[in-house]
């Protein structure tokens, strides 16, 4: 007689990357609990924060040099200090990236945080591997990349591991498990290879719970967010959007919904959308854990904000880890200056001429703000293409970037200069500078980004 399977899984979603809201776990939290409460013997219920992209990483290694015990999610804080409590009393297990790019340290703050709280210090994993500049690793790094970027001003090299140390470390009673890069989606696939206990070489079951991972993994994409649109996809309680939450059975089926008592809404369109978000090829999405394949994948409303996904499977995984390496690219100056009344765009115009006349040494890239700016380009191009327009309210933002930063900042200087210098009514001057980081993506063999886990006992 075969056993009974295991409960399905609840998994909630409290970040979609870094900077999210940091009162989003509590509403998750609540309704986790409730659920928990209802639900059948053996039940279990995860946190996942969701807060890396690919310039977090490198962003956060420029901390770290500055201070040892930096780099890690800046409102890792903020984001786990209401719910740290509530979790660790009723069992729900918390995942996320928000190591970046120091994790014991994120496990250290974690830990502190709570003996702060008066708690018993939670069994913290950290989860390694994804740093890739180890011996054997970066020496094929530099033959991948060689060529298009000085190895010595490599800030980072991050490999886009899976989820085989998230589930191990689970297995191994882990309360919180920190990562740094690990593949969005893995976040949700390592608790449910822990609890379901599938192996990872179950390709179908790995490649449907893949896909869940990719709807939670933008938080509120999900909900409504990214989605709205008003009057054409209106979306209620927007400034309270609910996070997701997943129900993930034995197979790897999931349903999505979101927290109880919050705005936004889950549908098939808002999942549809989510559920093609970044996927190159429908048939082949590719992660470290699996090739997913959503070719015959169906979405149905099952009741209110819960929709149902069902038709996924998968196909045995690549050889090779994605790398993203970040390399140090010389410094990015921007200046803006605004034009207001008759004729302003024209005399937004002349001061980009200006600009280029004085500074003809380095390339600018000109856009008029609520004129030409998202399908503007670099060369200036569709800018020169159109004609002056009427526009009465308009911002002109020109950025410069070069390896010397002195030459960088003879941008800002001569953007202050318009004040006086003209052309006309110009004001509202803000000019920054700030290093500027490069990143380039290649593939490394399985076999030299060994992974794993380890758990942090003490705080600093």
């Amino acid at each position: 007689m075969s056993p009974a399977p295991r409960p399905a899984l609840l998994i909630g979603c409290a970040a979609g990357f870094s900077g999210d809201r940091t009162d989003a776990a509590g509403p998750v939290v609540s309704t986790l609990i409730a659920r928990l409460a209802a639900g059948p013997a053996g039940q279990r219920a995860f946190l996942i924060f969701e807060t890396l992209a690919e310039r977090t990483l490198a962003l956060a290694q420029l901390r770290r040099r500055v201070d040892p015990e930096a780099g890690y999610e800046p409102l890792l804080d903020a984001m786990l200090r209401p719910v740290l409590r509530r979790c660790l009393q009723h069992g729900i297990r918390i995942v996320g990236n928000f190591g970046a790019a120091n994790p014991e340290a994120a496990a250290r703050h974690v830990l502190r945080l709570a003996r702060e709280l008066g708690l018993q210090a939670p069994r913290v994993a950290v989860v390694h591997g994804d740093d890739a500049r180890g011996t054997a690793a970066m020496a094929l790094l530099e033959g991948e990349i060689g060529g298009r970027v000085n190895t010595q001003a490599v800030v980072s090299a991050n490999a886009y591991i899976g989820a085989e140390p998230i589930a191990a470390a689970l297995d191994a009673g882990a309360d919180v498990v920190v990562c740094g890069r690990v593949a969005d989606p893995s976040l949700a696939v390592g608790p449910a290879m822990s609890h379901f206990g599938w192996a990872a070489n179950d390709w179908q079951r790995l490649g449907r719970a893949t896909m869940v991972g990719h709807l939670l993994e933008c938080g509120t994409q999900v909900t409504g967010g990214y989605f709205a649109d008003p009057g054409y996809k209106d979306v209620p309680g927007l400034a309270n959007l609910g996070y997701p939450i997943a129900e993930i059975d034995a197979e790897g089926r999931c349903t999505i919904g979101k927290a109880d008592g919050t705005g936004g809404y889950v549908t098939e369109q808002t999942v549809k959308e989510q559920l093609l978000y970044e996927v190159h090829d429908p048939a082949a999405y590719l992660t470290p854990d699996v090739t997913a394949d959503i070719s015959d994948a169906t979405v149905r409303q099952v009741g209110p904000d819960r929709v149902a996904l069902e038709g996924v499977t998968g196909h045995a995984r690549t050889s090779h880890y994605k790398v993203n390496v970040c390399h140090e690219g010389g410094w990015l100056a921007e200046g803006e200056i605004s034009y207001a009344g008759p004729r302003a765009e024209a005399r937004a115009r002349l001061a980009a001429e200006v600009l280029r006349q004085r500074l003809p040494r380095l390339q600018l890239r000109a856009d008029l703000i609520g004129v030409s700016s998202i399908f503007g380009d670099d060369g200036g191009q569709l800018l020169s293409a159109q004609a002056a327009g009427d526009g009465r309210d308009v911002r002109l933002r020109v950025a410069a970037a070069h390896a010397n930063r002195a030459e960088a900042e003879k941008l800002l200087h001569e953007v202050t200069a318009l004040y006086t210098c003209g052309p006309a009514g110009g004001g509202g001057v803000r000019t920054t500078i700030t290093s500027r980081l490069n990143t380039v993506s290649c593939l490394l063999p399985r076999d030299v980004v060994p992974t794993g886990f380890s758990f942090v006992t003490e705080a600093a």
